[in-house]
């Protein structure tokens, strides 16, 4: 009989990376992962309200809860720095810089958003924030960040290379391929997974034996980390210590992120199929990373409860705007269909 490692529950991941956080962050950095928690929150949060209203076209695959990943990752990044994200890439996106009046003109398909309409949720990206993109095609940023990585390392230039994606991507061969010729030209890129236990709706013990995914990054002679993806602290000091060994020439490394998705894999309320249990996702909700970020800025003196709120209210106000901005923008014309298409 063949036997399945289970997942492991918040609690246990709690304890297996609560040693990842080795030293206090400045004040700064704390409220800079605070914001662009929030921000992702807020967008995505609205986002699925305008999907349930009929509001927005096509799918729409929410990153409520695993803000921490994110945002820790992009604190420890610079703005020249390179990423490439998922088909959940709105949070990515927004940590980045990419601005709420285009990602929520591109989620309407108004010719105001960041791709002319074109891209919709899926194919969101700003090249000139280094936001490479968004991608439908699950495995499908490894290679292009890989890409990235070449080209930065070919130019004698000191910038990195970051790519998102779930631990179902890691069955995937565009990921394998990636994976090693980053590893065997020792390009300065960062493998992100962010593991939230599922790839769509099928459980990780169901599509791998491995409890860590971290585990495949040795076969490439990748080293890897572990740590708890609703720790936004924890994330963002394991990315300062990979993009450092990444700048110095010392090649890949494998950070993976052990987090949760609140919602269904598309929408708020998905297909209904009951994959997880209720109690589950309030288990995780239990340990929500904006919250114990909150919890310790106002332990710590960081942050005043009112500095916290404030932080909300502008993000509110700024998405209000920002959406008004969205649905006020044209369609685009059908006499552009063809617009930026090329065939060989």
């Amino acid at each position: 009989m063949v036997h399945k490692a289970p997942r492991k529950s918040a609690a246990e991941i709690t304890r297996q990376t609560a040693s990842t956080v080795t030293h206090p962050a400045s004040a700064q950095v704390i409220r800079d992962l605070h914001e662009r928690m929030v921000r992702i929150r807020l967008f995505e949060t609205e986002a699925g309200k305008l999907m349930e209203a009929g509001k927005l076209p096509g799918f729409l695959h929410l990153y409520v809860g695993q803000e921490a990943v994110a945002a820790g990752v992009m604190v420890a990044l610079r703005d020249d720095d390179q990423i490439t994200s998922t088909h959940r890439g709105h949070g990515h996106a927004v940590a980045k810089g990419v601005s709420f009046r285009h990602m929520y003109a591109e989620l309407y398909g108004r010719v105001t958003g960041a791709c002319l309409g074109r891209g919709g949720s899926m194919h969101i990206n700003d090249v000139t924030l280094g936001m490479l993109g968004a991608n439908g095609i699950v495995g499908a940023g490894v290679p292009i960040a890989v890409g990235a990585a070449f080209a930065a390392q070919y130019r004698g230039e000191d910038n990195i290379a970051v790519t998102f994606f779930g631990d179902g991507a890691t069955n995937i061969g565009s990921f394998h391929e990636g994976a090693n010729m980053a590893a065997i030209l020792r390009l300065p890129v960062l493998f992100i997974c962010e593991n939230n236990g599922y790839a769509e709706f099928t459980p990780q013990s169901k599509h791998m034996l491995i409890t860590d995914v971290a585990d495949r990054a040795a076969s490439y002679g990748m080293p890897s980390v572990i740590v708890d993806g609703m720790d936004a602290l924890a994330v963002y000091q394991a990315t300062v210590e990979a993009v450092a060994r990444a700048r110095a020439g010392e090649g890949p490394m494998f950070i993976e992120a052990k987090t949760y998705r609140y919602y269904d894999h598309q929408g708020v309320k998905g297909l209904r199929h009951p994959y997880r249990s209720d109690a589950e996702v309030e288990e995780w909700k239990a340990r929500d990373a904006i919250d114990l970020l909150e919890a310790r800025a106002l332990a710590d003196g960081t942050a005043t409860r009112a500095e916290l709120d404030d932080t909300w209210q502008r993000t509110r106000d700024e998405i209000a705007e920002a959406i008004a901005y969205a649905e006020a923008g044209p369609l685009p014309d059908p006499a552009d269909l063809l617009l930026n298409v090329y065939s060989g």
